[in-house]
């Protein structure tokens, strides 16, 4: 059973950066794609970020250059870096686990959070202006 645990949410102003942790239990090494996503006020969830089990990564548009996706796997931490933070960056950050089945990770943001995922609590994010 995969377990995920955010932390490191909190309010920033705009323009700040702010780094998210994700503790990462049950899940074996090179079978998962590990994502972040992201849900705002009144709104659906976003994928934000996708770490391939071999190093690629993959960003939504509206944080391309400015969010960075990353892991320790000596620790089974994934990270999100977030610098540059904008108001419209607030929301419930999500990690999430989602099985590869060996294929390689999607590119492509509707097709990340598959119905197999496992997801954490999340940690809040709120920037302001």
């Amino acid at each position: 059973q995969v377990q995920l645990e955010e932390s490191g949410g909190g309010s920033v102003q705009s323009g700040g950066s702010l780094k998210l942790s994700c503790a990462i239990s049950g899940a074996t090494p090179y079978t998962y794609c590990m994502e972040w996503f992201r849900q705002a006020p009144g709104k659906g969830r976003e994928g934000v970020a996708v770490l391939d089990p071999y190093g690629y990564t993959y960003y939504a548009d509206s944080v391309k250059g400015r969010f960075t996706i990353s892991q320790d796997n000596a620790k089974n931490t994934l990270y999100l870096q977030m610098n540059s933070v904008k108001p419209e960056d607030t929301g419930m950050y999500f990690c999430v686990a989602d099985p590869n089945y060996g294929s390689p990770c999607p590119s492509e943001q509707v097709s990340w959070g598959s119905d197999d995922a496992y997801w954490g609590q999340g940690t809040q994010v709120t920037v302001s202006s």
